[in-house]
């Protein structure tokens, strides 16, 4: 499975504040998968929408595609 990044939000937001939850809440509701993990390098909540890689016709699976990294 590939991973998109949709959006990133810095760990330290204000008390009681969930930007990341409610930028991936809005993006379910327009019918996207969206779902928040934690980057522990960058210390960042990243909003992501898992996707499956496609099929070759012999069953095989296609070969990734690598994304470049985002970087900020």
């Amino acid at each position: 499975m590939d991973r998109t990044v949709l959006e990133r939000f810095p760990a330290g937001g204000p008390r009681g504040h969930w930007p990341a939850e409610e930028y991936a809440g809005a993006r379910r509701e327009e019918g996207v998968p969206a779902r928040v993990v934690m980057d522990l390098a960058s210390d960042a909540f990243l909003v992501v929408v898992e996707q499956r890689t496609p099929q070759r016709a012999g069953g095989e699976a296609a070969a990734p595609e690598r994304a470049a990294p985002v970087r900020e």
